[in-house]
């Protein structure tokens, strides 16, 4: 038999009150009797009422409810920005529903619309390159969108994240200091425009700066799987390359130990240096140097900077860059 849905109507019947008073019961609102308000809890656990977010939204035109859109749910570098919307969600007693796209961009799409489907009061996208589908989506709804690690470059969204092409040059010139002629350069997707793009410009003024010519024989796109590292370190043993730039810490791991499986010793004849400071860098030995981004930070600051356009606050700028720390593990040497 089919679960009676237990209203709002139910609960002031049976206490005896307001349907209103059950609402402040219930938004904890001060402005109850504490005799009241026990009768009226009593009740709800008594009939097991829960209230309902999107029919409160339909009256207020707030759900207290923002979509997450992850790309993927088990990469450490997006569930560590979504540890920091969470927690500042919960500051500002807001639900979080989050969905995974599996990087698909068709799957992105029905995911947003699944999600404003269910009536959020705003959007944090966490993803890498923005299809044009997507934005067009994004730009038609009318709740509040709001960047996560995420760039855009027609600036169509408020955005948070840290400057991935200054970071890369500050990490591209240190290895060039460390003496290496031949760095190479290792982006998940061309097409990427923070994971290549914007750090492959990074790249290449700490090439020029250092009067070394570019050499496209030395940029690879890897994907983001482990085992794209460990073909990659058979690779770069055959070219004569003697350090790597990697945008992701998983191919980061997998060229390291494809490196010394293979006898070749880090730091010693060859530098590695990742993007991200997930924990990854910290378990693999030697451990990897890495761009360390304020993960959580980012994610905090952007579900605090949705939660202004949300509410139509004063907003003085809507495309925050974070600072970021150049961390020196085992995988480099320090000059």
């Amino acid at each position: 038999m089919e679960k009676q849905t237990i209203t709002i109507y139910d609960v002031a019947r049976e206490a005896g009150v307001s349907m209103a008073t059950v609402s402040r019961v219930v938004n904890a609102n001060a402005n109850v009797k504490p005799t009241t308000r026990k009768k009226v809890l009593e009740v709800i656990d008594r009939l097991d009422y829960r209230p309902n977010a999107v029919a409160r939204g339909l009256a207020s035109k707030k759900t207290t409810t923002v979509g997450v859109l992850i790309p993927d749910v088990t990469n450490l570098y997006f569930s560590t920005l979504a540890r920091g919307i969470d927690d500042v969600a919960s500051m500002y007693k807001y639900n979080i529903i989050l969905a995974n796209s599996d990087k698909n961009s068709q799957k992105e799409i029905q995911v947003l619309n699944a999600l404003l489907n269910k009536q959020v009061d705003g959007v944090i996208y966490m993803g890498t390159k923005i299809s044009d589908d997507m934005r067009r989506e994004m730009n038609r709804s009318k709740a509040p969108v709001v960047l996560a690690g995420t760039v855009d470059y027609s600036d169509d969204f408020a955005s948070v994240n840290i400057n991935n092409e200054e970071a890369t040059y500050e990490v591209v010139t240190h290895m060039i200091k460390e003496g290496h002629k031949r760095v190479a350069f290792v982006c998940e997707e061309f097409e990427d425009p923070i994971n290549c793009q914007a750090r492959l410009k990074g790249y290449k003024r700490a090439l020029a700066e250092a009067k070394i010519d570019y050499d496209e024989n030395l940029i690879f796109e890897s994907g983001d799987k482990y085992v794209a590292g460990e073909d990659l370190a058979d690779k770069f043993k055959q070219m004569n390359i003697d350090a790597a730039f990697v945008t992701d810490d998983e191919v980061a791991c997998g060229i390291l130990n494809g490196l010394t499986d293979s006898g070749v010793k880090v730091p010693e004849e060859f530098s590695v240096f990742s993007s991200n400071n997930t924990k990854l860098t910290h378990i693999v030995r030697p451990s990897l140097s890495s761009i360390a981004p304020p993960l959580y930070d980012i994610g905090a600051v952007a579900m605090r900077l949705l939660t202004k356009l949300m509410n139509n606050e004063k907003v003085e700028d809507e495309h925050i860059m974070l600072p970021h720390k150049i961390e020196i593990k085992g995988s480099t040497i320090n000059p």
